[in-house]
């Protein structure tokens, strides 16, 4: 049996190892032996490296165990990470040792980042408390499991190392682009959309009434300024309006096999998940009613269109739990459904991935029904990596032939849009990461021309 002291011994051993410095003395040491051969004054000289070598690894182990007992290290990383999004964590380190050290640390990121190279190098001073960062962009929902902190003390002579392991094992759930969302709430408060790509659609032809008092923005329309109230506060008011009537937006999410078409890392139903947050909390902040459905082969989930205050967290948790699936949409089943359940007009906003005119053909009679008695908006996936093929000059015939069927699927995209306008239902043909932007520009559109 090993004894309590050795098994402490061992353990210590563990958190101990050298750096490139000490083996670099160690070889130059054996080199000295090798010519001592042939020069045997150069023993002596090969004693003193040795004894050296020895004397100053000593003295910097002894600094790195007798002066501290530990250090500090915890993770801070939020309660939910945004899918798609660059999520910064923190790792909050403190410098219990009496001299100013350098380190290298080691956060045991989830393997679904396949970052197996992720070290961060930091420097401390002596009682210091200070947080370091780097980020994190998750391309799927899910959990995923932080390991420990795992940190290595370099000696103040860089001749050896001391590890420590900090921190516990913790789980983290990754859910819609909640950051994306935000950013474009953020930017419509301060009425600068347009830096987003959003256009401004003046309003023709709507009722409004009256909302609320608020202050002046930069790019608020100096019109509705109230002056009575102006004067009275000593800033410039705005009188806000709102549109008379609130309306439907259903976001109809299909989850079949086509949409687990991946471009950019993530999926295409993850983009239509993360596009269909961002619109729904727009109609919420634009005083509509926002709800979801998704579907495959069955409804898969139904949350009727509603703008109460947790609306937005009942869209989230609905959208956190949605994954793709093998079997084709019925399309059949989803009309029968919402004309059950739907009866008052609203906006539906179809993500749905269809790649030629072909597979329109079984669903085209379903949207133009759907058409008559909703506004129908299909989501349209351009394929960017086909796209690039256009950009390449052709320079053998295998590139001609490939750039020629390039151009084929393209076509048939645009093909499948002025079908479906024909029948009446408008679509967005956009690039999956530039989605959210041409949803929000294609219902503030709607709402201008008075369509919803």
């Amino acid at each position: 049996m090993i004894s309590p002291d050795k098994k402490i011994n061992l353990k210590l051993l563990r958190n101990i190892s050298f750096t490139n410095l000490f083996y670099g003395l160690l070889l130059l040491a054996v080199v000295v032996f090798c010519f001592a051969h042939f020069f045997p004054f150069l023993n002596g000289i090969g004693r003193i490296i040795v004894f050296l070598i020895v004397c100053l690894t000593l003295a910097d182990l002894l600094l790195l165990f007798i002066t501290a007992s530990s250090l500090p290290a915890s993770r801070i990383v939020p309660e939910r990470l945004s899918n798609g999004d660059e999520n910064e964590i923190f790792i909050n380190l403190k410098n219990d040792y009496p001299f100013a050290i350098s380190l290298e640390l080691v956060d045991e990121i989830p393997i679904e980042f396949q970052k197996r190279d992720f070290k961060l190098r930091v420097k401390i001073k002596s009682g210091e408390e200070r947080n370091v960062s780097y980020k994190l962009k998750p391309v799927r929902r899910g959990e995923f499991s932080f390991g420990f902190i795992r940190l290595s003390v370099i000696g103040i002579l860089k001749l050896s190392k001391r590890h420590f392991k900090s921190g516990n094992h913790s789980v983290i759930k990754v859910y819609p682009s909640f950051l994306q969302m935000k950013h474009y709430e953020l930017l419509a408060i301060s009425n600068r959309l347009n830096e987003a790509g959003i256009k401004k659609i003046r309003k023709s032809g709507q009722q409004f009434e009256f909302d609320t008092i608020r202050e002046y923005v930069r790019g608020d329309d100096w019109r509705n300024v109230n002056w009575k109230a102006t004067a009275t506060r000593s800033r410039v008011m705005l009188n806000q309006f709102q549109d008379e009537k609130s309306q439907n937006i259903y976001s109809l999410i299909d989850m079949g096999r086509s949409m687990k078409m991946p471009f950019e890392e993530m999926s295409l139903l993850d983009y239509a998940i993360n596009a269909s947050l961002v619109i729904s909390n727009t109609a919420i902040n634009k005083y509509d009613k926002a709800g979801l459905i998704a579907f495959n082969k069955s409804i898969h989930t139904i949350l009727p269109a509603d703008r109460r205050n947790n609306q937005m967290e009942k869209i989230q948790q609905s959208l956190y739990k949605l994954e793709t699936g093998f079997a084709e949409p019925d399309y059949e089943m989803v009309y029968a459904f919402i004309r059950r359940k739907i009866r008052q007009r609203s906006l539906l906003i179809l993500f749905t991935n269809i790649e030629s005119t072909a597979s329109l053909r079984r669903y085209s009679n379903i949207f133009g029904r759907l058409a008559r008695e909703h506004v129908m908006l299909v989501v349209l996936f351009e394929n960017t990596e086909v796209k690039n093929l256009l950009d390449v000059e052709a320079k053998s015939l295998d590139e001609i032939y490939i750039k020629t069927i390039a151009e084929k699927f393209i076509l048939e995209k645009k093909l499948i849009a002025r079908e479906l306008n024909q029948r009446g239902v408008h679509t967005v043909l956009t690039k999956p990461a530039g989605l959210s932007v041409s949803l929000i520009n294609s219902y503030l559109e709607f709402k201008s021309r008075g369509i919803i």
